[in-house]
């Protein structure tokens, strides 16, 4: 379309403008300042360029919009600006737009770089070292292979963006001159410098450039931030135990919370130990505030230093469920109440032990304790703590008691109502983490996004620096044609991934010494995924099906192997990590003997284990599933290991709003000629669901379902399944369209009951719509309405190979399970 409608309208573009012997000439102003007359075929040569190959993209189009914006003294800049910006507006429309606005930006990108005499990447990696922002090795490390390097570039490995994607590393991760704030680097230029930052040899630079620039991996955003600058914090995650019950104590907490953040760091930080309101203070005779005021405290904190101006500070508070300020600290977050007991900066988790949920499964009491009565509390788990805190019941030493299940549906009401309070299970962590195996190892709290679990303590600062596979890159054709995953270029990333994560616990900077020490003594990684979406979307494979499941479950058994036998072979070089003697990994257990699974190809784990034996492995820890929001936009594929959100949703950049599409989905309308702007229509009306759009096929409506109508026991099932391959832990975020207290109780009951270690976010349904300004009204009176498939507990729940039926929000409030009837849930069965 591009080509021939080029043709016949440059001629109606051209009448529209003075011809060249009329007066006055319009000029546009171009980046280094000289004046150039307007040449609108330019204009629209220039967009035609991009446009190549992209056959459902108009090129007349937008270049007559930027035609459009031309005024005498525009600058370039502002023409490009317009350009991108009407291509990018389209991209609901047709996905190919979103390829096009990608390349209008990255031309613009390049022009910016070039004028600043920057041609070359050890040229950008110079004026960076030159302007105080490359680090001197890694300057050193370009200029001695420049050569090698500068040929390593592929800059055609750029057409890999789509829009989102690229706008996010241009408007967030590029270097830019400290003082016209202009980026000194290319996309292509970002990605070797991250490598350079990491790699030992410029061969090892050059092929995990090669792997980031082809999307299959991408560090964590720290580390793409930071790695070769000259304040070089490229950890993601940060684990701070719980204060001492003193006044120095909390506030050296305060001071490294801050030092953390201000690295950009995000950071879980326990408050187990202090004690709560109303115990006596010995030293005055006078009774504590309790915890809340503290928080407080934290809480400005946290929202007065940012990490390095990039983006917010960010920390969650862990607490146990036994403290006697549990009730107080549920409140954190209301939007109601009093103020001054509020903490809008703070992100909070619950930090439970089993005995907790047995007493609600079987509706018991439970006690609360002050901290200072019972400070062995935070440091036992399993049965320890269990004979622990019942011996100090029989003691009577609580503050206070109450139904196990009225504190629970405190918890469920947090969540329901703030989306906070993460449920995160104690025992789980500690009896099934590979650091837990020598005594005295403790594991007290998550991180923020509830994927790290390791041990901390008043000497150590747990520290966990991230990356993730796109399993949307790692699929393949058969023989017959089918798209298939390609488990041996999976192992490939793995062992290009596995040494450069370990390259960060070297090269880190670290704020505080704590977390120095930790790192070095246990050396703990976590390689993660994303795009597990896009892999089904590829396969066809409805994302609660079976075959899905044991699709995940392999996926994550490959990584989680040949991550080990990575850091085997880093340690049979530099030697295991010190405290390689005090783990479970020691003793011969892998993650899955933990967890009573047997694995697939059990000789070649054999095998493994005596190497592991013989060798010791270089890191503790190996795998953690992140929520990778970020970086699964840069790589343009679904986050983590969940569902799509919907068919149709809006993207956020410093430069606006912009709609998307399901590509996967588009496609397959359009081969089957089923792409039109009445099924646009339907789908921006169904808030991007297509289970009420009659024209579409059954097989379609059951791929492409949304979160909101994929059951959650499908996704509890697929973590437990997951949790055999998983060192640390999976960021697990949950979906209930409307949440009640009875849905979100069982819902917890059963992933708890299924073994998982942490759970994130609950997320439920924005009040907001899409906007449906562009959709005729005729349309809108016609279609049916999307009713919504309110979460996944209901007594007729679909099983996996059906389509969801829409269930009205009445009946699905009167049919919502809950404890007490467990028998009318699919998940409590």
């Amino acid at each position: 379309m591009a080509t021939t409608t080029l043709q016949t309208s440059l001629s109606d573009i051209n009448s529209g403008f003075p011809s060249r012997d009329e007066t006055p000439v319009m000029h546009v102003k171009k980046r280094n300042g000289s004046l150039e007359a307007v040449d609108v075929n330019k204009i629209v040569r220039a967009v035609q360029r991009c446009a190549f190959g992209l056959q459902h993209v108009d090129a007349i189009r937008i270049a007559s919009k930027t035609i459009g914006g031309l005024y005498d003294g525009a600058t370039t800049r502002e023409l490009d600006t317009i350009s991108i910006d009407t291509a990018a507006a389209l991209i609901a429309e047709e996905p190919q737009y979103s390829k096009l606005a990608a390349r209008l930006l990255l031309a613009t990108i390049i022009k910016e770089v070039a004028n600043q005499n920057l041609h070359s990447f050890s040229q950008s990696v110079e004026y960076g070292f030159q302007q105080g922002i490359v680090s001197d090795a890694t300057a050193e490390f370009v200029r001695v292979h420049a050569r090698k390097l500068n040929h390593a570039i592929d800059e055609t490995a750029s057409d890999r963006f789509e829009y989102f994607g690229l706008r996010t590393v241009y408007d967030r991760y590029l270097l830019r001159d400290p003082l016209s704030r202009k980026v000194i680097e290319t996309p292509q230029h970002f990605f070797l410098r991250v490598a350079c930052g990491l790699a030992g040899t410029p061969n090892e630079a050059i092929e995990f450039y090669k792997l980031i620039a082809a999307h299959e991996y991408m560090p964590s955003s720290p580390t793409l931030f930071n790695s070769g600058t000259r304040h070089p914090q490229m950890s993601s995650c940060y684990l701070h135990d719980s204060p001492g019950d003193s006044l120095e104590s909390i506030y050296d907490a305060y001071k490294d919370v801050a030092l953390l953040s201000k690295f950009s760091g995000g950071i879980g930080l326990a408050f187990h130990r202090v004690r709560s309101e109303g115990s006596l203070i010995r030293a005055t005779n006078g009774l504590s505030n309790g915890i809340v005021p503290w928080l407080r405290t934290l809480d400005s904190s946290v929202a007065a230093v940012n990490q390095g101006g990039k983006r917010k500070g960010a920390c969650c508070v862990y607490l146990e469920p036994w403290h006697a300020d549990v009730e107080n600290f549920l409140e954190l977050r209301e939007n109601t109440g009093d103020l001054s007991r509020r903490t809008y900066n703070l992100n909070t988790a619950n930090w439970i032990p089993d005995l907790f949920m047995k007493r609600v499964d079987q509706d018991g009491l439970w006690s609360l304790f002050d901290p200072k009565v019972v400070p062995h509390l935070p440091d036992l788990f399993g049965p320890d703590f269990d004979a622990a805190y019942e011996k100090a019941e029989e003691e009577k030493l609580y503050s206070k008691q109450m139904k196990a299940r009225d504190l629970y549906a405190k918890m469920m009401r947090c969540l329901a109502e703030t989306g906070n309070g993460w449920m995160t299970f104690k025992d789980a962590c500690n009896l099934k983490n590979n650091q837990t195996g020598g005594p005295g190892n403790v594991i007290h709290l998550s991180n923020l996004c509830t994927e790290i679990t390791e041990v901390t303590s008043s000497n150590e600062t747990a520290v966990c620096n991230l990356g993730s596979i796109n399993l949307g890159r790692h699929t393949t054709l058969d023989e017959d044609g089918r798209v298939v995953f390609d488990f041996a270029k999976l192992a490939n990333t793995v062992r290009i991934a596995v040494p450069m994560l370990d390259r960060v616990i070297d090269i880190n900077f670290y704020p505080i010494q704590t977390a120095a020490d930790a790192n070095n003594r246990w050396r703990p990684v976590g390689l993660g995924v994303m795009g597990l979406q896009d892999v089904f979307f590829q396969m066809r494979l409805p994302f609660d099906s079976p075959e899905a499941q044991a699709l995940s479950a392999r996926i994550q058994e490959e990584i989680y192997y040949h991550a080990l036998v990575a850091s085997v072979a880093l340690a049979e070089k530099a030697g295991p990590h010190a405290s390689f003697h005090e783990t479970r990994l020691s003793k011969g257990q892998f993650q899955f003997d933990l967890w009573n699974v047997k694995p697939t190809h059990e000789a070649r784990w054999n095998d493994l284990r005596e190497r592991v034996a013989k060798f010791g492995v270089r890191n503790s820890l190996l795998i953690a599933i992140a929520p990778t929001a970020t970086i699964a936009s840069i790589v343009g594929c679904y986050e983590c290991i969940e569902p799509q959100i919907s068919n149709l949703f809006k993207r956020e950049t410093l430069s606006g709003e912009f709609l998307q599409v399901n590509r996967y989905l588009i496609d397959e309308l359009k081969a089957r000629g089923m792409w039109n702007d009445a099924i646009r229509t339907k789908l921006k009306i169904g808030e991007g669901s297509i289970q009420n759009i009659d024209e579409l096929p059954d097989d379609l409506k059951l791929i492409y379902r949304t979160v909101w109508e994929v059951p959650m026991r499908s996704l509890i099932e697929m973590a437990a399944a997951r949790n055999a391959y998983v060192d640390q832990a999976q960021s697990l975020n949950l979906f209930v369209e409307s949440p009640n207290i009875g849905r979100l109780s069982s819902m917890y009951m059963f992933a708890w009951k299924a073994g998982l270690k942490t759970t994130y976010y609950l997320r439920s349904r924005p009040a907001t719509k899409i906007a449906k300004t562009t959709v005729q009204r005729a349309a809108m009176s016609s279609a049916q309405p999307l009713a919504g498939v309110p979460g996944t507990l209901q007594a007729h729940e679909p099983k996996s190979s059906e389509v969801p039926p829409t269930v009205p929000a009445a009946t699905a409030e009167a049919i919502a399970c809950s404890l007490e009837n467990p028998e009318s849930c699919e998940a409590c069965q």
